[in-house]
């Protein structure tokens, strides 16, 4: 009898689910809109809903599966399922996922932080295949990141080891939701780079992305930072490099603090590529320990969107190994 595993990326616009089999093969994928603003209750119903849609659809039982593992955004407990809080989510704190979900599945579930769920699916899938020191960023609206050493994924006390995205890289800079100023993820995000980009345009300076939103600053997005960069336009160039330099400088703390042989850079963001990781890479080769840098590569993630959902049912599959509870592969 054929068994199966199911994979969730929780995102603040879409849930992404899929059903695999125990070699990890795609059964069945789809997007679902988060609909975050409805509130918890909503959004949890709604992926049961989902995970019964995508079982019926199969015409798999819940007997047929192994287990099921969550990437969830934000603070969490993965030993009590508990989702502490999540930024971009109403109302969600303190919320039992897994409780949740055992109230209509008999299978194990599992939750983890959402990057350390694409950290799982790039490692063990993708870009980092066969690596055992392991450094993912990804670069979306924030700056997320997760951390394999000799081959165990870091925890933390608190499980919430590598935030990376909270290095203070100024003493007094951008304010930030974590409470603090300066840190690395309000620079080289998205949301940071843009930041960038219009506080050179309040200083005067000129660029072809102002005719393409008609002056209306609030209209521009990373994306168009990196065509005008493609078009020669010089302060979309000066900021995507002064990006490039500040991310470099962070992940030069970074390879001197954990030796990684990989650094995988994810994200929405990594799209810009070269235009991005050259500055990196100088950077880090100018600022970072020699031998260290040496020895680490800095590249972009291979498994896009599909890394988080692959890499929540690989967690779940490892947590029920560690855990020796009796399933039928």
């Amino acid at each position: 009898m054929s068994k199966f595993l199911i994979g969730i990326d929780l995102g603040g616009t879409n849930i992404k689910t899929a059903i695999f089999d125990t070699e990890f093969k795609t059964i069945l994928e789809r997007s679902d809109p988060t609909e975050a603003e409805a509130g918890p209750a909503h959004v949890l119903t709604k992926i049961k809903n989902i995970i019964k849609e995508m079982l019926f659809q199969l015409e798999i039982n819940q007997t047929d599966m192994i287990g099921m593992g969550m990437g969830i955004p934000g603070l969490l407990d993965p030993d009590q399922g508990l989702s502490i809080f999540s930024p971009n989510f109403p109302g969600w704190e303190n919320i039992h996922v897994v409780h949740e979900m055992k109230s209509e599945f008999t299978f194990p579930v599992f939750i983890d932080n959402d990057v350390r769920a694409n950290l799982y699916g790039e490692w063990l899938f993708g870009a980092g295949a066969g690596h055992r020191n392991i450094v993912l960023i990804t670069l979306g609206t924030g700056l997320g990141s997760g951390i394999v050493m000799d081959g165990k994924v870091l925890y933390g006390q608190t499980a919430s080891a590598g935030e990376i995205g909270h290095m203070n890289m100024y003493r007094e800079g951008r304010p930030c939701r974590c409470g603090s100023s300066g840190c690395l993820g309000r620079y080289v995000s998205a949301v940071g780079m843009v930041r960038t980009f219009v506080e050179q345009l309040e200083l005067g300076k000129a660029s072809i992305v102002q005719q393409w939103v008609g002056g209306e600053s609030a209209k521009i997005t990373a994306q168009m930072i990196s065509e005008a960069y493609d078009l020669g336009d010089e302060l979309s160039i000066a900021v995507m490099h002064e990006t490039g330099k500040t991310l470099g400088f962070g992940l030069s703390n970074v390879i001197n603090l954990f030796n990684p042989e990989l650094i995988i850079i994810g994200g929405g963001m990594s799209a810009a590529g070269d235009r991005l990781l050259n500055t990196v890479r100088d950077t880090i080769k100018a600022h970072s320990l020699k031998l260290s840098s040496q020895v680490c590569k800095v590249v972009q993630a291979s498994m896009g969107a599909r890394a988080g959902m692959v890499g929540a049912a690989a967690y779940a599959k490892q947590k029920l190994e560690r855990s020796r509870k009796p399933y039928m592969l």
